[in-house]
């Protein structure tokens, strides 16, 4: 009889403590609280994203997008005169990323882009964007001529870690 309360507390005890872990467990592998597991871009390297399956085609056009110049030279006004170029600075980089996902006809400066689509940040992208710099995400990860750190100027690549925000202007395209 005295067997019975000490099993029962036991039995409550592990399955109380196993329900906060598995929570805590998956607040751990949720790289970007703004994306929900599932939905963020898989990092390959600086020069490759890959898509979730789950993300509209929009998304995945501008992932792909993205792809295509990452990697190529930095050069100021690069991307302006044309989507397809050498080299690419900050804007037309973003640019090029929003064209691939259908939402550009052209490309734009930075300054333009602080008023681009709706305020504040999407569901799947989001286009930070001042009058001297911009940087896209895009299902969670970051699209950037900078490193996030003051230095500018090493062509757009898909970063994996985060910048600073200060000052800049979250845009998204409408329903995303």
């Amino acid at each position: 009889m005295r067997l019975f309360p000490i099993l029962i507390s036991t039995v409550l005890a592990i399955t109380v403590s196993s329900c906060s872990s598995s929570s805590s467990r998956s607040a751990k592998r949720a790289k970007n609280p703004l994306y929900p597991f599932g939905e963020t871009a898989q990092f390959v390297s600086g020069k490759r994203a890959v898509a979730p399956r789950n993300a509209p085609p929009q998304v995945k056009g501008m992932i792909a997008a993205g792809n295509r110049i990452a990697g190529k030279r930095y050069r100021m006004g690069g991307g302006h005169r044309s989507f397809e170029d050498s080299s690419y600075d900050c804007s037309g980089a973003v640019s090029y990323v929003l064209h691939g996902g259908g939402y550009l006809e052209s490309p734009d400066p930075s300054s333009a882009l602080r008023h681009f689509g709706e305020p504040g940040p999407g569901r799947w992208v989001t286009v930070y964007a001042k009058h001297d710099h911009s940087f896209i995400e895009v299902a969670g990860l970051r699209y950037d001529t900078s490193d996030g750190r003051g230095t500018r100027g090493s062509g757009p690549l898909w970063r994996a870690g985060s910048r600073s925000y200060k000052g800049f202007e979250a845009r998204h395209p409408p329903g995303l």
